[in-house]
């Protein structure tokens, strides 16, 4: 019997190896390209397996929000050792913003019984925003350990580390609450081929708005609280400044100094 449930967020992303373009309304062209489950979930998905490993009795979850073919990603959070599989899925959500987005998986997640964290990656890929754990925590009046490159439970709380270029910071909160992962954490396991096999015929759970309680007026690219007005390619790299005047060191010093680097 599970003690409790570890709910890991996934996301299917365009690969970042594909061109990836937007349409006319600023929102990302899907057509045509190959997607995979975002990587930076993949290092939040190990983390909650290590958890799961740590403590017996929990279970790990793994839930995504978008269309059909997000079932992809979910097949590989099951393959590398995720016990159950959510899809959210629902033609009102396309276009959602953070705050929409949020507020659906909040929904999501009620449904699920016993959760006790929620883990998910520090930013997608696709919007590198990194402000879901945040928004979604404060949905939920839970504490929000960000950014962290391990995590552990330990009894009734959640612990990790933060390592930023201030230095190394421990986290502590009581749970339930919700954490996010960056690319620091451990490296996620390689399926096995029984998983591989397994997550092939596994069932993936399916929930819709209406189940959700949540409303096509509260989600959806009509009904998102903020706009992307404008859009232009991120200019080709250039040569950077080369410093070789006698005095170098203390230009080189205080360049850092004002990038927070030191």
């Amino acid at each position: 019997m599970w003690m409790s449930t570890i709910v890991v967020l996934v996301k299917n992303v365009p690969d970042t190896w594909s061109k990836r373009t937007l349409e006319a309304d600023f929102t990302l062209d899907r057509e045509g390209v190959d997607e995979v489950l975002d990587e930076i979930n993949e290092f939040a998905l190990e983390q909650a397996l290590r958890l799961r490993e740590a403590n017996p009795g929990h279970k790990v979850v793994a839930l995504s929000a978008g269309p059909e073919s997000a079932d992809e990603a979910l097949r590989k959070a099951l393959s590398m050792g995720a016990d159950e599989a959510i899809l959210l899925t629902d033609g009102a959500l396309a276009g959602s913003d953070l705050l929409g987005t949020a507020w659906a998986l909040n929904n999501a997640i009620n449904t699920i019984p016993d959760v006790s964290l929620i883990v998910a990656g520090a930013a997608s890929s696709d919007g590198s925003m990194g402000a879901l754990p945040g928004v979604l925590a404060e949905y939920r009046q839970v504490p929000a350990l960000t950014g962290l490159s391990r995590v552990a439970i330990e009894g009734a709380d959640v612990t990790g580390t933060r390592v930023d270029h201030r230095g190394s910071f421990e986290l502590k909160a009581a749970l339930p609450a919700v954490v996010s992962i960056t690319d620091k954490a451990d490296k996620p396991r390689f399926p096995n081929f029984k998983g591989i096999m397994a997550a092939k015929k596994a069932t993936i759970a399916r929930l819709n708005l209406a189940q959700i309680g949540v409303t096509p007026e509260q989600v959806g690219l009509a009904h998102a609280a903020t706009a992307v007005t404008a859009a232009s390619e991120r200019p080709a790299r250039t040569r950077g400044e080369v410093i070789s005047s006698g005095d170098a060191a203390a230009r080189i010093a205080e360049h850092l100094a004002a990038d927070n680097v030191i």
